[in-house]
C-alpha cells in the first residue's frame, strides 16, 4: 500500500520559515545542494514514527503543505489518478539521486506528489 513519505511546506521566505521550524520544533533544516532552491527538513530520529520533508519557495498563491506518496510505478499511478478523477499538474521529472516525480491534484483540487524512488540511489 503506497504511503506518505515526504511533506513540502510552501513558503514566501524559506529562510525565515526554516528559522521558525528550527526554533519551535528543533528540526534540522539545511539547504539542499541540488538543482533547485530547496531546504530539507529532518524532523527527528529514524527510529521514531514520522516523516521528513522540505521547504520550498511558494510559486502559486495560496499553496500550502503538500504530501508525497511513494509508489512502485509512477506511470501506473498517474493512470490511476486520472482514472479516479484527479489530474497530473506538472510534467514528470527526474530528480537526480531521488527518482521520478510528478505533482497531481485529487478530485477536490488538493495537491500531492507521487515519487517512484531511484532504486540505485544511496
Amino acid at each position: 500500500m503506497p504511503r506518505i513519505v515526504h511533506f513540502e511546506i510552501n513558503c514566501d521566505d524559506p529562510e525565515r520559515a526554516s528559522k521558525f521550524y528550527r526554533d519551535v520544533f528543533g528540526w534540522k533544516i539545511d539547504k539542499w545542494p541540488g538543482p533547485m532552491d530547496y531546504w530539507l527538513a529532518d524532523t527527528g530520529p529514524k527510529e521514531q514514527p514520522g516523516i521528513n520533508g522540505g521547504l520550498m519557495r511558494r510559486d502559486k498563491p495560496g499553496a500550502g503543505t503538500w504530501n508525497t506518496v511513494a509508489v512502485e510505478s509512477l506511470d501506473d499511478y498517474l493512470k490511476k489518478v486520472t482514472a479516479g478523477g484527479g489530474k497530473q499538474i506538472s510534467p514528470t521529472e527526474s530528480i537526480p539521486g531521488v527518482g521520478l516525480f510528478a505533482y497531481c491534484t485529487d478530485t477536490e483540487g488538493n495537491v500531492f506528489g507521487l515519487l517512484q524512488s531511484d532504486r540505485n540511489a544511496k
